[in-house]
């Protein structure tokens, strides 16, 4: 006996085509979105275009988990819409087919999309948020190799001011450059190359052009000045000193950077077992504990969601008799939203101990559960049952209403011309 029957494999193939579209789609539209506040964001930080598809490489996990719940609602509703709409679905119910069992093929999808959500949500993207939380610390710090903007005032390092007035060949060549440092003044004493800090000391530098040339030491560079004037004042010395130069070099210690925070630090960068586990821990703070045990039941309420995801969208994907409304579809979008959004206010109220996760996370997902099923019980089970029937109502009248004032505008129109 075969897994599939004919009719359940023509099911599949009617599920597949929408539900790989919408997941592609709604996770194209969020990476855009995000991808033009990224390249806001490296910009005005100064970094390298690169890291923003790196960023939203890390983002991919997110997204997924958004778009499969949407893409899998869709994908089913689009497929017993089309079986509604052209009577296919009631020769199948004519045959002996019942709702029950035409729920087979699209509880496969449902399940193995469920466990692939379960996996990305519990274990994949802790790592890639942590990632992208690194990448913004770098990006932030200087460490991915900030650039000097040209026009503006630049703090290298502790006490140092930088200025340039132009840059051509992609920085290599500065012109009109300003530098100022402040209380540092290094003095080579012996072989051993000792570093002595005179204080109270300023170094003021302009020069026709310059440009910066790497060293030995990853923790230092040179810049280059040409065609320059220092003046150099001190508390030890009576005038300022002023020397022009044809060249000069400057050198320039990089700032250091502090080493990024472990993962783990944020709850949201933990894997479902290391929640558990630190929830539980005897010496975990009670505010990261309720945050812990909010963001566990926040993941696993909404992968089990998807369970209840088949039942809602045959109930949003037949249309009144006589009728091809799409309303259905625009409802299961925002039920999906909805309860999205519901969740995630449950999590920040549990987060906040104001109520206890279980109760915030889990009451709202049985509601959601529970009119899920009366909608799917009257469509199923209930002759000519319409769980939206009211909705449709008011949508058909609606309709009608606008398009008949659309036509009189237009009627209007025409005849003054």
């Amino acid at each position: 006996m075969k897994l599939l029957s004919a009719t359940d494999r023509y099911i599949a193939r009617l599920i597949a085509v929408p539900l790989a579209g919408t997941l592609v789609v709604a996770a194209m539209l969020l990476i855009l979105d995000k991808m033009l506040r990224l390249f806001d964001f490296v910009a005005a930080q100064g970094g390298p275009v690169s890291v923003v598809w790196r960023m939203l490489a890390n983002m991919i996990p997110e997204y997924l988990s958004l778009g499969i719940p949407i893409g899998v609602m869709l994908g089913i509703l689009l497929a017993f819409r089309r079986l509604a709409l052209s009577s296919e679905l009631d020769v199948l119910r004519g045959v002996g087919l019942s709702p029950t069992r035409l729920m087979k093929v699209p509880y496969i999808f449902t399940i193995a999309f469920a466990l692939i959500n379960l996996a990305i949500v519990g274990f994949i993207q802790p790592y890639s948020r942590y990632a992208y939380e690194g990448l913004q610390y770098e990006l932030r710090s200087g460490a991915l190799g900030a650039s000097i903007k040209v026009g503006e005032f630049t703090n290298l390092g502790k006490g140092m001011t930088l200025r340039i007035e132009e840059s051509r060949d992609r920085g290599r060549d500065l012109h009109g450059i300003f530098v100022r440092v402040d209380k540092m003044n290094s003095l080579a004493e012996g072989e051993g190359q000792v570093q002595n800090k005179i204080k109270d000391q300023s170094l003021a530098v302009t020069a026709a052009r310059g440009t910066f040339m790497a060293t030995d030491d990853p923790d230092v560079i040179i810049l280059r000045l040409t065609d320059g004037v220092m003046v150099q004042r001190s508390d030890k010395i009576a005038t300022p000193r002023i020397l022009s130069f044809s060249s000069h070099d400057l050198p320039i210690d990089l700032p250091k950077i502090e080493n990024f925070r472990g993962r783990g630090d944020a709850d949201r960068e933990l894997t479902l077992p290391e929640l558990v586990r630190l929830s539980a821990a005897p010496g975990t703070d009670l505010a990261m504990r309720y945050e812990m045990r909010a963001n566990f039941h926040f993941r696993m309420a909404e992968v089990a969601m998807m369970l209840l995801l088949p039942l809602a969208a045959l109930a949003f994907a037949i249309p009144p008799k006589r009728s091809t409304s799409a309303l259905g579809v625009f409802l299961s979008i925002v039920f999906i939203v909805t309860y999205h959004k519901v969740n995630q206010y449950a999590e920040d109220m549990g987060a906040a101990g104001r109520i206890d996760p279980i109760i915030a996370l889990w009451v709202p997902f049985f509601a959601f559960g529970a009119l899920i099923c009366w909608m799917y019980y009257v469509v199923a089970y209930k002759p000519g049952g319409q769980p939206i029937s009211a909705l449709e109502a008011v949508f058909s009248k609606t309709t009608r209403w606008v398009v008949k004032g659309l036509q009189s505008v237009r009627k209007r129109l025409g005849h003054k011309i």
